[in-house]
């Protein structure tokens, strides 16, 4: 008897074995897209991975990190050093800023020393704006290779005018800045510790405004501003003004973009813990959720929880690159022809990471893996 079991089970066993194999192929295929190769860049460089470029909306990748700084292979790009335009991606970097024009569709940077340790970037009306969190601000006109500086009485007159404690007040009796923005009318908004402060004279003066948190991220579009807040988005239809929320899921808000006809915005719930997309096509009065594809399963929260899995998927960043709607998130690139309510996942350039972080002007776009969580 025993012989005649050890017969069947010699028999059936590499039967079992192959249907547990092609079982978890049909899984792996089905889960897992066809990778499409990224294209190479012919420079040698020891810098690769750090940030690469598309023209044909996520379908295919360019490597550009070639000729940036070798810091940048550890550390990656942060997201308030970089920005894009219609004359090409700026980081700022090192001890320079870097461009890489918006026809080079390889490496090709350029690099321009610059006069300060501002390590923050942004685009004004007429040029570019530099400052670091001292408050020290420089801005570059358009057309020049002159830095010089700019609100140079906003620490002194932000002090006066709101001595809230914090660390930054507490240690060294300035206001910690974390972002800077120049409406279409010329009013400077600083977000500022606990705080949004607002001039309308070029930073002659200041005004404190109650909304916010300092930790700002604000966008313009026909003349409406949306900011991030700790209390989910606000929006203002009077240059800054005044601001009123109107999106929130009980959390902060991550992040808001402009796209065609109104805005995108990405808020955290704390209750789920998740991250969910908003889109609004009225200039920010009303909104719809969308994108629920995208957020974590409750499936997806317990095997994080339990230590099954790292990171459950979470939207990180949203983009408009010409017809297409693309979420970065930690778990890959997702892309929408319908303002969210599909989405199809593209195929990733091939490298270990926790997300992506994207940005884009135009019809391109540039994505920047994440060093860290």
């Amino acid at each position: 008897m025993k012989i005649k079991k050890m017969k069947k089970l010699f028999v059936f066993a590499p039967a079992i074995l192959l249907v547990v194999f092609l079982l978890n192929s049909f899984v792996l295929t089905e889960r897992e897209p066809k990778k499409k190769p990224v294209k190479k860049e012919v420079k040698s460089s020891v810098v690769s991975n750090v940030i690469f470029r598309s023209d044909d909306g996520g379908q295919t990748w360019t490597d550009i990190s070639a000729g940036l700084p070798e810091g940048t292979q550890r550390t990656g790009l942060p997201a308030n050093g970089l920005l894009a335009n219609e004359g090409g991606l700026y980081i700022r970097t090192g001890n320079g800023i870097y461009h890489n024009g918006s026809n080079a569709a390889t490496s090709n940077w350029t690099k321009e020393n610059f006069p300060g340790n501002q390590r923050n970037i942004t685009l004004g009306n007429n040029g570019i704006l530099a400052y670091d969190l001292w408050g020290k601000f420089l801005k570059k006109a358009n057309g020049t290779n002159n830095w010089s500086p700019m609100y140079t009485d906003f620490q002194k007159q932000a002090v006066r005018i709101d001595s809230t404690m914090d660390w930054m007040y507490k240690n060294y009796k300035m206001k910690e800045v974390r972002t800077a923005f120049e409406t279409a009318k010329g009013t400077v908004l600083i977000g500022s510790s606990n705080s949004l402060f607002r001039s309308a004279n070029a930073g002659k003066t200041w005004q404190q405004l109650h909304v916010g948190n300092g930790r700002m991220q604000l966008v313009e579009s026909d003349g409406v501003l949306l900011t991030t807040s700790k209390d989910g988005i606000f929006r203002s239809a009077d240059d800054g003004q005044n601001w009123e929320r109107v999106v929130t899921e009980g959390g902060l808000g991550v992040a808001v973009e402009r796209i065609d006809g109104g805005f995108a915005a990405i808020l955290n719930n704390p209750i789920n813990e998740t991250n969910s997309l908003h889109i609004s096509m009225d200039n920010g009065k009303t909104w719809s959720n969308t994108g629920k594809d995208l957020q974590a399963s409750w499936v997806d929260l317990m095997m994080t929880k339990m230590g099954i899995i790292k990171y459950a998927p979470a939207i990180i960043s949203v983009k408009q690159t010409g017809k297409y709607l693309v979420c970065g998130c930690t778990n890959g690139i997702f892309r929408s022809t319908d303002m969210g309510k599909t989405w199809e996942k593209l195929s990733l350039p091939a490298v270990e990471n926790m997300g992506f972080n994207l940005t884009a002007s135009g019809d391109v776009i540039y994505v920047m893996p994440n060093k860290g969580c």
